[in-house]
């Protein structure tokens, strides 16, 4: 399974930015990325900037941490693609319409994700894809 450090994720995005902005040819992977990241371009100093690809994005420090911000993107995207959980297509495609953008319904399934994961930590338990898409419906 692929794993990657909180450096490699960074790295990834900037050299995605980097590659994007010469037209130099994208992986399908890096292509999806860089589509995310033209719809954020709030943060496209954070990948041209050394030490923004190093920074604490602690709560404290006030910032959003735009590679986290992509990466929930990319696994959502993935989740979707795969419809894994199962279902999540369909819930996916239900809560765009109410949104009225799959941008928005990203965003929204994005809390839901992160409560997910927090829960999944904090139990040491995996996480718990029915009450994933549950919190999507209620959206």
């Amino acid at each position: 399974m692929f794993n990657p450090t909180k450096e490699e994720v960074r790295h990834f995005f900037c050299e995605v930015w980097r590659k994007s902005q010469v037209d130099a040819v994208l992986t399908p992977l890096e292509a999806i990325a860089r589509d995310w990241m033209l719809q954020h371009t709030e943060y496209a100093e954070d990948f041209t900037n050394n030490e923004a690809a190093t920074a604490d994005y602690s709560i404290d420090a006030g910032k959003s941490n735009p590679f986290l911000h992509l990466s929930m993107h990319l696994s959502i995207a993935e989740q979707i693609s795969i419809d894994q959980p199962a279902g999540i297509r369909d819930v996916f495609q239900a809560l765009a319409t109410r949104c009225g953008s799959e941008h928005d319904a990203h965003h929204e399934i994005m809390e839901c994700l992160g409560q997910m994961l927090w829960t999944a930590q904090r139990s040491g338990l995996p996480p718990d894809g029915e009450t994933y898409l549950e919190c999507i419906r209620q959206r």
